[in-house]
């Protein structure tokens, strides 16, 4: 089993050449034949013959199914703030209107929004923009659960929060220059007042301007509530790698467990609209209660 550090090491995704053809019709005597291939120039006032260039290849553009299309759209929307976390958007009828397009047709763009936890859709009351403060989404990047007993939100105690320069390793995995500005934030999780995770996040300086440790300390609900209301940044989807370390003495010390214990380390990337990396997260996780919990489908 590896060692876990007190910084938490880092453990750690053609268009098609089709030539388009060029219509040709009957050539005058003394005329050139356009557009084909090998054709020559023949004028009655000379004798000699001048090759004609054959026509460029030009790439055509990929095939998209049209749900696709109008996905895409609709995703457009919510990346501009058209329709902001929590908002009734338009229902499938207003939107076949706006895009001309079938009912069915949106239906299936948003039945696709929908498994990716972008929109919710409630039982006779439409199709809303998914939000980090809906109750079931606080534990859609949160996977440690209990053993036994209900699942629910952990306390936080912070224990640093500052701005400073990306490691090269940071810049790469949040696709920045090394030495961006970036907040760098360390945290303890409680579970029922046991200290069960330590925490090293890492936030762009650009978007998160302004976050201090005593706005962090005063917001009570989830972290990614308070990215999405306060810094317009929606975490849409994570990557994740997972490994078995033991404790080293800075970890056991903020944990309160033995020198060498079993922890579960993870790293995790988490993305915004456009696929734009916005979160490194690096955790250790105390298992002696808690499990890891995820669901393939």
């Amino acid at each position: 089993m590896n060692s876990a550090s007190s910084n938490l090491t880092n453990n750690a995704t053609a268009a098609s050449g089709a030539v388009s053809p060029t219509a040709s019709s009957p050539a005058a005597p003394g005329a050139a034949v356009a557009g084909t291939p090998g054709a020559v120039v023949v004028s009655s006032n000379t004798t000699a013959a001048m090759p004609v260039a054959t026509p460029a290849v030009t790439a055509s553009p990929t095939f998209s199914p049209l749900y696709q299309q109008i996905k895409a759209l609709i995703t457009q929307s919510l990346q501009t703030g058209e329709w902001k976390p929590g908002e009734l958007i338009p229902s499938e009828v207003e939107l076949a209107g706006r895009f001309k397009v079938s009912q069915g047709t949106v239906r299936k763009a948003i039945d696709e929004l929908s498994a990716e936890n972008l929109v919710m859709r409630r039982q006779g009351k439409g199709t809303f923009v998914s939000t980090h403060h809906e109750a079931r989404a606080h534990f859609r990047f949160l996977r440690l659960v209990p053993d036994e007993g209900v699942p629910h939100y952990p306390e936080s105690k912070f224990i640093e929060v500052k701005r400073v320069r990306a490691p090269a390793d940071v810049a790469r995995l949040m696709e920045l220059k090394s030495g961006d500005a970036v907040i760098f934030i360390k945290r303890v999780q409680y579970f029922d007042g046991v200290p069960t995770v330590l925490e090293e996040l890492w936030l762009p300086g650009l978007i998160f301007k302004g976050l201090t440790a005593e706005r962090l300390v005063e917001y009570k609900g989830p972290m990614y509530g308070l990215f999405e209301t306060e810094f317009g940044t929606r975490m849409i989807r994570a990557s994740e790698q997972i490994r078995a370390v033991c404790a080293d003495a800075g970890a056991a010390q903020l944990l309160n467990i033995d020198l060498g214990t079993p922890l579960l380390s993870s790293e995790r990337v988490s993305f915004t609209y456009g696929d734009k990396p916005v979160e490194l997260r690096r955790g250790l996780y105390l298992t002696s209660r808690h499990h890891y919990q995820n669901e393939l489908s």
